[in-house]
Order: C-alpha cells, then sequence, then structure tokens
C-alpha cells in the first residue's frame, strides 16, 4: 500500500518518458500545438455542457481547465485529455433539477450539495485505486457501454430540444415527458432560433470533415453569434447574455459542501449520485485511457489503471470545489490531442492554462452567443456518440449483446442513467451464465459421415 501511494504521488513518472535531452524541445513544441487546438475546441463544448447541466457557461471552463491539470498531473495516462463530458449531463441536470432552483431550493444550494456528492464519489475512487480495483471497471462488457452511449445521447438530444427550438422546458422528466413538452409548445418555437442551431450543427460537422485540426466549434459559435448580432438582430433570439447575465472574469470560486437536509431521502439521494459519478469516472476514464494507447501506438509503458482512478478521484475532490463540476476523461479531445501531436502530459498543462487564458479575454463576447449555439453544438455532440461501427461490432456478437445493447440504450432516457445501467448490469449478470451453458446446437445426422467415421 505505501509503494503503491508513493507511485500514486509521483509527478514526474514513465508518464514523460518521451521527454528526451535531445528531442525534448520538438515534444515541447507539439505538446503545446495540441494543447492550444483542443483549448480553442473545448472552450464552446464546456459552456454548452455546463448549460446542459443547470450549471453556469464559466463553470464549465473552469472545470474543464481544472480536470486537465490535476488529472494529468496524478493520473496513469500519457495522453488523456480530462474534461466536461456528456455522460455527466443527466447526472448532474438531474441533481441541479431536484436541490436547485427548478426544485425548490437555490443555485448555490444544488452546487453546493453537487460538491458534496464528489467528495465522496472521489474518496471511494482513490480507495478503488488503493486497492487495485482499476482492472475490475474494465470488466464492463463493451454493449452495455455503447447501449448507455446511445442512450445518453438521446438525452442530450432531447434535453436541448427547447433551446434549439427556442422553447423554455422544464429539465424534470424522463424520455416522453420531455417528448411531451416539446410537441405541446412546439406552436410557439422561434424558428430563427432553430435555423441558428441547424447552422451551428452543420458548420461544426462540415469543418471537421476538412480537418480535426479545426477548432470547428468554436469557428461555428463565432459565425452564429455574428450571424444572430446582424441579420438576426431583431429575430428575438435568447443568448447566454440573457440567460445568466454577464460573464464572470474571476473564474476561481471556492464552493463549499452542502448537506440540503438529514432525511433518509437525501442521504440516498448522495449514495445514489456519488455511486453515479463514481461509475461514469471509472468506465469513461478507463476505456478512453485503453483507447488513447491504442490511437497513440505506445509501445512503451502503458497506462496505469489505478493510478488513473486514484487520478480521478482527485480530480473530483478538487474540480467542484473550484467552481466546477465533475469531469473525467473526455475521448474525442483525447483523440484530437493525439491527432494533432501531443506525446507527453504537458499537452493537458498547455491546454488547461490556454483555455483559461483564451476565457478570459473572450468573457464579454461569450455573452452573445445564442443559446440555440449552445443547443447545436450538443446537438453534434449527441450525433457524434452514436458510433455506427462500435453499434455494428456488437451487433456482429451475436443476440444477446445485441439486446443487452438495445436493452440499455432504451432504458437509460425512459428512466436514468443509473438505472439503465444497473438494470443492464444485473441483466447481464443474471443471463450471460446462462447463455454461457447452453449446448452448441447438434449437427444434423449424416449417414456418409458416420459411415466413413
Amino acid at each position: 500500500m505505501t509503494a503503491r501511494l508513493r507511485l500514486f504521488f509521483r509527478v514526474f513518472d514513465s508518464r514523460f518518458e518521451d521527454l528526451t535531452r535531445t528531442g525534448w524541445r520538438a515534444i515541447v513544441y507539439r505538446d503545446f500545438s495540441a494543447g492550444l487546438i483542443v483549448a480553442l475546441t473545448a472552450i464552446p463544448m464546456a459552456m454548452g455542457f455546463a448549460i446542459a447541466m443547470g450549471l453556469r457557461p464559466e463553470q464549465g471552463i473552469v472545470a474543464g481547465a481544472v480536470a486537465c491539470l490535476v488529472g494529468r498531473t496524478f493520473g496513469g495516462s500519457k495522453y488523456q485529455v480530462y474534461g466536461p463530458t456528456a455522460a455527466f449531463i443527466p447526472v448532474v441536470a438531474g441533481l441541479m433539477a431536484k436541490y436547485g432552483e427548478a426544485g425548490g431550493g437555490t443555485f448555490a444550494q444544488g452546487h453546493g450539495f453537487l460538491v458534496l456528492v464528489c467528495l465522496v464519489a472521489g474518496a471511494v475512487l482513490m480507495l478503488m485505486g488503493l486497492l487495485g480495483l482499476g482492472r475490475y471497471a474494465k470488466l464492463v462488457p463493451n454493449s452495455i457501454v455503447v447501449g448507455f452511449t446511445v442512450g445518453i445521447a438521446v438525452v442530450i438530444a432531447l434535453a436541448n430540444a427547447g433551446e434549439a427550438f427556442g422553447l423554455v422546458l422544464p429539465l424534470k422528466g424522463g424520455l416522453v415527458t420531455k417528448v411531451s413538452a416539446v410537441a405541446d409548445q412546439i406552436g410557439a418555437a422561434n424558428w430563427y432560433a432553430f435555423g441558428v442551431a441547424v447552422f451551428t450543427f452543420a458548420v461544426t460537422k462540415a469543418l471537421l470533415r476538412v480537418s480535426v485540426f479545426i477548432p470547428a466549434p468554436l469557428i461555428a459559435m463565432g459565425l452564429a453569434t455574428l450571424l444572430s448580432t446582424t441579420v438576426l438582430a431583431g429575430a428575438g433570439i435568447t443568448t447566454v447574455g440573457d440567460r445568466f447575465g454577464s460573464i464572470p472574469t474571476d473564474f476561481f470560486v471556492v464552493t463549499a459542501p452542502v448537506m440540503p437536509g438529514w432525511g433518509a431521502g437525501v442521504w440516498l439521494d448522495l449514495a445514489y449520485f456519488a455511486a453515479a459519478v463514481v461509475f461514469v469516472s471509472a468506465v469513461e476514464s478507463l476505456l478512453c485511457s485503453s483507447m488513447a494507447d491504442r490511437l497513440a501506438g505506445n509501445r512503451k509503458t502503458p497506462f496505469h489503471p489505478d493510478k488513473e482512478l486514484w487520478g480521478q478521484g482527485l480530480v473530483q475532490v478538487v474540480t467542484p470545489l473550484l467552481n466546477g463540476f465533475p469531469c473525467t476523461g473526455a475521448l474525442a479531445r483525447t483523440a484530437t490531442s493525439i491527432k494533432a501531436g501531443a506525446v507527453t502530459p504537458l499537452a493537458g498543462y498547455f491546454k488547461g492554462v490556454l483555455k483559461l487564458a483564451l476565457a478570459f479575454f473572450l468573457a464579454s463576447h461569450l455573452e452573445a452567443v445564442p443559446m440555440a449555439c449552445i443547443a447545436g453544438i450538443l446537438l453534434w455532440v449527441a450525433g457524434n456518440m452514436i458510433k455506427p461501427a462500435e453499434v455494428r461490432e456488437v451487433w456482429r456478437e451475436g443476440w444477446f449483446p445485441a439486446g443487452l445493447m438495445l436493452f440499455t440504450a432504451v432504458v437509460v432516457p425512459l428512466t436514468d442513467f443509473l438505472t439503465g445501467v444497473l438494470a443492464a448490469l444485473v441483466l447481464y449478470a443474471v443471463a450471460y451464465p446462462l447463455v454461457r451453458r447452453r449446448p452448441a446446437p447438434t449437427p444434423p445426422h449424416d449417414p456418409v459421415a458416420v459411415h466413413l467415421g
């Protein structure tokens, strides 16, 4: 245990093995370039994730920067980029809807309870790393991972339908409630806002087809903002400033944990949301680390799953305390960083610092961003989460993995994130041994074969 702790607190370890005396200048340049590209891409996405969670846009900027700095210092992967991810949207949005302003409380109370949830989750993740449980988190079946990813994509798309159509929809409710709310209010839609959302979606998708080195979300956001402040100036399109007021530049505000009550229901919610944060953090960060090693062609020291859990725990402790929210390894931004040339954890440090610097100078302009533009970026995120190749791969594995994937993809939007995933895991644990023990089909009787045998 002592040796494991020494490893976990070692900052300059094998993750920096490519930073040699002879080639360090080239490595630093590559890491800086990758960090700049990811920072430019991450600003609008971080704002969108924060807004979808029921939080303020600047909290997404803070969370992405702090998580990357902490995760790159104490995590177990050379390449992973940490930040807000779509998988946390239903978790945090559900908490804020229940304990924030929508649930009769205050914004500070809701975020304070989120901080408390993350402190508990962070302690659990750090303990999992100390106990060497990293290898077990990778045992979650791929069919469930693909299924809950599809389900979350559906949740994100529905959660942002209101902003895309210029409507005001409640955050509460599952799939049926949100679809019904959209249908009831569609007559009051602002079609100019819808056009801005579609424009943002299309520009982001088109630019990324040209090159991953283009900060497509930032360019799309800039063009959509220019369009809404000139040609569509009188179209009644809601902006970030209309919804949240001015964007402050004093990003770091220490947020204390809050226990909103002492009843059994609050304790159950604390356990529920903490378990959800632990599950998303562990599974997504380890999957992302594994993917990063494969994508980068890493032939040296592979990622360390237990150190990664330890680093994830510290991310969940530190980031929410500094006015953020839970973050984990971001698959798309990690892939972008690697394709842009990242080699060592320095790329993550550059990304965090550059993101804060850029956001500081852009803060006054971010207030003019249309909410429909943010919805367009998140709709692109939702569409990008569904990978047809992954779905086909699971489908080819057989009827049981395919059924498990479909079950998870349907139950997650119908209920909630953790209920859907836990139901799928229970189904897998009960049914998989039975499916595995089924005898192979007996070949038809062949008298010729019997005769020749």
